[in-house]
């Protein structure tokens, strides 16, 4: 008779390995983007950098003409100005870190993006198979965006995305953060918590999937009675 537990796991194996190459391509997806969106910062911010040195330029040299030389202290302070103008500019640019109070205070159409800003930042402490599907969440929260400036936040609908976005998701990554290390890797009950938060985050993305369809569709009904289960387990296993 075969073992039913062996089957069992090796089912789960297999479709494990087809959402992790799913997940590969839209890993691929987001890094482009990534890549695309520091780009156009980087631009940005040397366009910035050269209108600032023009104008400040513009000032010393204007300076000298209509009242006077500007002599050492003079070029000394436009040098300060120069270096200062630089370093907020570049300061700029760098990506604000979102609190999970600032994601349940966000406006609905900031939310997306500003989920996806937080859930970069537990990358470093999430498994890889884990990390792969958080990247491949970032992607459906790109979609999600635009597409939630038009919904009313009093809609039942912008209730369950709110839910999702600002409660469900940052609960399941800290109920992960809260298991020690050393037992992420081993089985309770048959399966480990490194499996379960993968397990869990793929039905996040399946969800966000759905739901970025109902919006597109126009199903806000379908959207807001929805039901969801996220396999969390292991975050009431850490409690305990």
């Amino acid at each position: 008779m075969p073992d039913l537990r062996r089957l069992y796991s090796d089912a789960e194996e297999a479709r494990h390995a087809v959402v992790l190459r799913r997940v590969s391509t839209e890993e691929q997806q987001l890094a482009r983007r990534a890549r695309q969106r520091r780009r156009a910062a980087q631009a940005r911010a040397l366009q910035r950098m050269l209108i600032a040195t023009a104008v400040i330029v513009a000032g010393a040299i204007g300076w000298g003409l209509v009242v006077g030389p500007i002599g050492q202290f003079g070029f000394l302070a436009a040098v300060i100005a120069l270096v200062l103008s630089w370093v907020v500019i570049v300061g700029s640019m760098r990506v604000p870190q979102v609190s999970i109070e600032a994601l349940a205070q966000s406006d609905l159409p900031l939310l997306p993006e500003r989920t996806a800003t937080w859930l970069q930042a537990q990358r470093a402490a999430l498994p890889p198979p884990a990390v792969r599907l958080v990247d491949a969440i970032g992607l459906k929260l790109e979609t999600l965006g635009p597409q939630l400036s038009a919904l009313d936040p009093r809609e039942p609908a912008a209730f369950e995305v709110r839910k999702l976005l600002s409660q469900e998701l940052p609960d399941l990554i800290q109920g992960y953060a809260k298991v020690p290390e050393g037992f992420r890797t081993q089985d309770r009950d048959g399966v480990a918590p490194d499996r379960q938060l993968t397990e869990a985050l793929r039905i996040v993305d399946d969800e966000l999937g759905r739901m970025s369809a109902d919006l597109a569709n126009g199903d806000l009904n379908k959207l807001a009675t929805q039901g969801r289960y996220l396999e969390l387990k292991y975050r009431d296993e850490a409690t305990e």
